[in-house]
Order: C-alpha cells, then sequence, then structure tokens
C-alpha cells in the first residue's frame, strides 16, 4: 500500500509537489489541502488582470481542482487546517474530519502585512496577494466608477499596480516612508523610475507616512498623512508581506532569521517526513552565501518540483538562485540581480561598482534607446557580485545574461569580452555588458572610487 502524502497550500509550490509526485510515485495517496477557492493560480500577472490587459481570471489559472483531480489528487479548497499531530502523523481540517500522513509538504506562502492604521479595515481598501484580492479589486473599480487612487507602498506590487490603475484611466499616486521607491535599485536609476512615473502622471510622495484612513466628502476616503491629507475612492496596501509560518511553529520547525522555514538543499525542513517550499520558507543565495526570503513565483515552482522528485521516490537539490528581479513600470524596464554593495559588505567582500549608459542597440538604428548598467563587484578577485539595469529595451535581458554569469563564478575580465550574436538591430558590438564590465575593471586597477553608495 502507498504512503500518503498531505500538501497544505495549493499555490505554485504546492501544486508542483503535486503534480511531480503523481508521475514518479502513482501509488503515492496525494491531497492537497487549500483555505481558498482556488489552486495553482499564477499571482504575478495580476496587476496587468486588474488593468485589463488580462480580461479573464480564468487565465490566471494553470490548473482547476478538476483537473488535478482527474490526474488521482484529492484537493480540498475552502478548507482549513485547524492542527496537526506530527506523533500521530494527522491533520485536523476545518470539517471536522482529519488527514493521515507519511510525509508533510508545507506551502502556505505569505501574507499581506497590513500596518495597524485606523480605518485600514473599510471597504475600498486592499491589499494584494492572492487572485481573489484581484477579482475583488477590479469588481470594485468597476463598480463604484472609481476616479482617484493612492497605493501605499513603492515595492514591487506599488510599481505595477500604479501602471495598471492609470491604464483604467485612474488618477493615481504613490506614498511611501522611504525617500525613494523600490529601494534595492541606485539612487541614479530609481531617479528615472520616479521621471517615468511622473510622465504618466503618477506622482510618488517620499517620505510619507499614514496616519489614518477616514471618510471623505467628494471621494470615498480621506487619506491622513503627516504630509497633508489625500483624497482617493481606492486605496491599495502595499507595505510588504510576511512568510506564514503559524504551522511551522506548532510543529516546532526551525526558521531562519528572515522568519521563513529553515529548509536544506532538498526542500527537507528540521523534521524528518516535512518538507516545506515556496513563500513560506528560505532559499540560498549563491552569491551573498546565505539562506534569504525571496518570495516568488519561479522560485516556488522550482523548489515545489525538487521536492517533488524527492518525496516520488528519487533525489535532488535545488542549489539556490542569484535573486534576478524584474518589473516593468509603463515604457521602463527595470531589473536587478545578485546582491548591491551593502549586501556585499555584510557578506564578507569589498565591494566596487560602476554605472554606465549606453545603447541598447546600435546607435544609428531608428529608435535606438540608452540602457543604464550598474555592475559591483569584488575588488580582491574581480568577480562579478550583482548587477542593476533600467531602460526602455534591453535592461532585463541583460540581467538575465549576466545572472547566467553569476551562477557560473565569472569574473570582470571573462564578462567583458563575452561572445554575444551581435546584430545592429540587438544590440551595439561592444555591448553595454562589455563596456560596464571593462570600466569597472580599470576603475579597480586604478583604484579609483567608484558609483558604490556606502
Amino acid at each position: 500500500m502507498g504512503k500518503n502524502l498531505v500538501i497544505i497550500g495549493g499555490g505554485a509550490g504546492g501544486a508542483s509537489i503535486a503534480a511531480e509526485v503523481r508521475r514518479r510515485d502513482p501509488a503515492m495517496s496525494v491531497t492537497m489541502i487549500e483555505a481558498g477557492n482556488f489552486v495553482s493560480t499564477a499571482a504575478c500577472p495580476m496587476p496587468y488582470y486588474i488593468g485589463d490587459l488580462i480580461k479573464d481570471e480564468n487565465n490566471l489559472i494553470a490548473r482547476t481542482p478538476e483537473k488535478f483531480r482527474e490526474t488521482g489528487v484529492d484537493v480540498r479548497i475552502n478548507t482549513r487546517v485547524d492542527g496537526i499531530d506530527a506523533a500521530k502523523g494527522s491533520v485536523a481540517l476545518s470539517d471536522g474530519t482529519a488527514l493521515p500522513y507519511d510525509v508533510l509538504a508545507l506551502a502556505t506562502s505569505t501574507d499581506a502585512f497590513v500596518p495597524p492604521i485606523p480605518g485600514v479595515d473599510q471597504e475600498g481598501v486592499f491589499t494584494l496577494k492572492r487572485l481573489p484580492d484581484a477579482i475583488a479589486i477590479k469588481h470594485y473599480i468597476e463598480k463604484e466608477q472609481c476616479r482617484k487612487a493612492v497605493i501605499v507602498g513603492g515595492g514591487f506590487i506599488g510599481m505595477e499596480m500604479c501602471e495598471a490603475l492609470r491604464m483604467r484611466g485612474i488618477d493615481t499616486r504613490v506614498i511611501d516612508l522611504a525617500p525613494r521607491p523600490v529601494m534595492r535599485w541606485d539612487p541614479e536609476f530609481t531617479r528615472a523610475i520616479v521621471e517615468e512615473m511622473e510622465r504618466h502622471d503618477v506622482p510618488f510622495l517620499p517620505d510619507t507616512k499614514t496616519i489614518a484612513i477616514e471618510k471623505g466628502r467628494e471621494f470615498r476616503f480621506r487619506l491622513n498623512t503627516n504630509r497633508g491629507e489625500m483624497n482617493a475612492d481606492l486605496i491599495i496596501m502595499a507595505v510588504g508581506i510576511r512568510p506564514v509560518n503559524n504551522l511551522a511553529k506548532d510543529l516546532g520547525l526551525e526558521t531562519g532569521k528572515t522568519g521563513a522555514v529553515r529548509v536544506n538543499f532538498a526542500q527537507r525542513t528540521s523534521k524528518e517526513n516535512i518538507y516545506a517550499v515556496g513563500d513560506c520558507c528560505e532559499v540560498y543565495h549563491l552569491v551573498s552565501r546565505k539562506w534569504v526570503h525571496i518570495p516568488l513565483g519561479d522560485i516556488a515552482n522550482k523548489q515545489g518540483r525538487v521536492a517533488g522528485i524527492n518525496i516520488g521516490g528519487d533525489s535532488m537539490i535545488f542549489p539556490g538562485i542569484v535573486g534576478a528581479q524584474s518589473f516593468r513600470i509603463f515604457n521602463l524596464e527595470v531589473a536587478a540581480t545578485g546582491i548591491d554593495e551593502r549586501e556585499a559588505l555584510e557578506s564578507g567582500y569589498s565591494p566596487a561598482c560602476t554605472i554606465v549608459w549606453e545603447d541598447s542597440i546600435v546607435g544609428a538604428m531608428p529608435d535606438a534607446k540608452r540602457v543604464g548598467i550598474k555592475l559591483v563587484a569584488d575588488r580582491s578577485t574581480a568577480k562579478l557580485l550583482g548587477a542593476q539595469t533600467v531602460g526602455e529595451t534591453g535592461a532585463v535581458s541583460r540581467i538575465n545574461t549576466l545572472s547566467c554569469a553569476l551562477t557560473a563564478g565569472m569574473g570582470l575580465q571573462d564578462i567583458g569580452y563575452l561572445d554575444f550574436a551581435y546584430a545592429p538591430p540587438f544590440s551595439p558590438a561592444w555591448d553595454p555588458i562589455h563596456v560596464a564590465a571593462q570600466q569597472l575593471l580599470r576603475q579597480m586597477q586604478s583604484n579609483a572610487v567608484g558609483a558604490c553608495n556606502l
């Protein structure tokens, strides 16, 4: 008789485990528990659904519960886990039943952090974390015919949502406690981001603290801040997320400094036969050589597949990530990989930095655009540690290239002479990557200060 696998969480990581185990061990009984009414959803495209670029929410569902059941996976939606008895190998569900397990997998994701602000619980104040949130926001916009919105938080969600709301003709502004948006990027690049926002009539208000949300007069809400009052029909709270680890703590699983569940390279937790994947757990950073919490769907999918392979009887590890991320804001591509100069210092490196602005394609070509590249390298070894880019074209593709260089542990000398597929419509003969790597190497050899912000 096969073993029983219970997966808690039906997002990208949990769904990947279920699919992989069914392929590798058909005799294993697989049950997936999901508190909401959707499984296997794509969260990253949600701003484009809200902006109505994606019309139908069903396009954000990779596989329905019915499709999983056709493959032999027992999917329980709208079902909470009330407790886990590790000694008995039993999961207590909100419907009063209990499921036995031989192997347990946690894929409990994250929750949006909501600061304790008076009025934050009113209808029309939203967070965006799961598909039901996106559906509710889109329905609210259409029902209330929203004219004005305030986004609290200048991170990834804030950037993508300000574009989505402007696409719907909503007067939008972004406020943040920080001095600039998306603080991972260099101040020179965030200035370019703010300028792009302003070109599309989205002001960014730095150093702004939300004090209270009250009922408005002409508009639904009056947002009280340390910089005065703001009116809005819609408020999006996008101030961060926290790993959902209450079940892990109840089980006595080790968590890391990030608050996420600690795992090894096979996705095993500190207790035998319990795995964790996705946003609720940590992942190893190949550059900083630390276990970090970077909740992204592509990482969750990879961790889920690795866990599924191991649960299904085979053996595999997930070696780690280099921290590649990207987003689009209106006409601007923004991307980064590796670590910045502050993280480099904290990780024991001696960082050096440079920034270049170069044509992304041959300058004589029509519509040639500039792309900015920042490189961070270690002075003692000349190895690449991180990169950031911003530009209308070619920013994300170059970060993907530099992510490969980071994974391979390449140095500036090799990167500066990499063989690329050159043609005038795609890049100059000396690609901006070449130029940046060679410039940083020259700076290091001459002991120049460079562009590090320390």
